[in-house]
């Protein structure tokens, strides 16, 4: 099991990590944006898992546990706020995914990265780009690639069944009968506690791991037929719908910025 520690302050800063390396359970007493500019990270916490590559960020607030998963070799940089200040997003109580243009990109980079430079940030300088960064934040869309965590029992065991067996598909009724509960009461579980579709929401798992294979090195033909997908083409359009690109050229951009269509 990981290891659980709390850290008072949200440190400012970039690592690299490994596809695979995982930053063990804990929590901060300031908000965090976390960013990857290279690389794909997946954050879990109790409400539910969110995954962010280098066109999104991740808001984390105060207090909130949470540990990381890194897929494919990852850039990893994290910008704390203090908790007792303004905070930069509209909704800063609850985890977030904001997207991530150009400009919001190099701030976070310029904040965190020395290396560009070989010194550190004066004081005024780092209160300049904070200051634009905090105004850029607040424009910016929420874009939530998430998974919320089930409190019913068979959602919970349905949701794991689907995600250990994405390859090979079942109806909701198949899978309700393996929870050992009706087709009509799961499908309302879905709707009551994720707000969505069953359809809807294995569609989101098939993303959110087609994702992470992605980042890892997978080709789109073996990601789609591991998530589920009957055809490549099929995979391609849901995937292009999802993320704005194709699956393709998501997985080409892993190493740097990339422009959404």
């Amino acid at each position: 099991m990981s290891q659980i520690r709390h850290e008072s302050v949200a440190p400012t800063t970039t690592r690299f990590l490994g596809g695979g390396e995982t930053i063990e359970r804990h929590r901060h007493d300031d908000h965090q944006l976390i960013y990857v500019s290279s690389g794909v990270l997946a954050i879990t916490t109790e409400h539910g898992s969110w995954i962010a590559s280098n066109d999104r960020a991740v808001w984390i607030p105060a207090h909130t546990w949470h540990e990381h998963r890194f897929y494919g070799r990852s850039r990893f940089h994290t910008v704390g706020f203090p908790a007792h200040g303004r905070a930069p997003l509209l909704d800063a109580e609850r985890p977030t995914v904001v997207a991530v243009d150009s400009l919001v990109r190099e701030l976070l980079i310029a904040l965190t990265d020395t290396t560009r430079t070989g010194t550190a940030l004066t004081g005024t300088e780092t209160r300049h780009i904070e200051a634009v960064l905090r105004d850029r934040l607040r424009r910016v869309t929420a874009e939530p690639v998430a998974l919320p965590a089930a409190r019913d029992q068979r959602l919970a065991d349905a949701c794991r069944l689907v995600e250990e067996e994405l390859h090979q598909p079942c109806t909701l009724a198949q899978l309700a009968a393996r929870v050992h509960t009706s087709e009509r009461t799961l499908s309302r579980l879905y709707r009551d506690e994720f707000g969505l579709t069953f359809p809807q929401w294995r569609t989101r798992v098939r993303i959110f791991t087609a994702m992470a294979m992605l980042a890892e090195g997978a080709t789109v033909t073996d990601t789609a037929h591991a998530c589920g997908w009957a055809t490549t083409s099929a995979f391609v359009q849901t995937f292009a719908q999802t993320a704005g690109i194709t699956p393709g050229t998501y997985r080409a951009g892993m190493d740097g910025p990339r422009q959404r269509t």
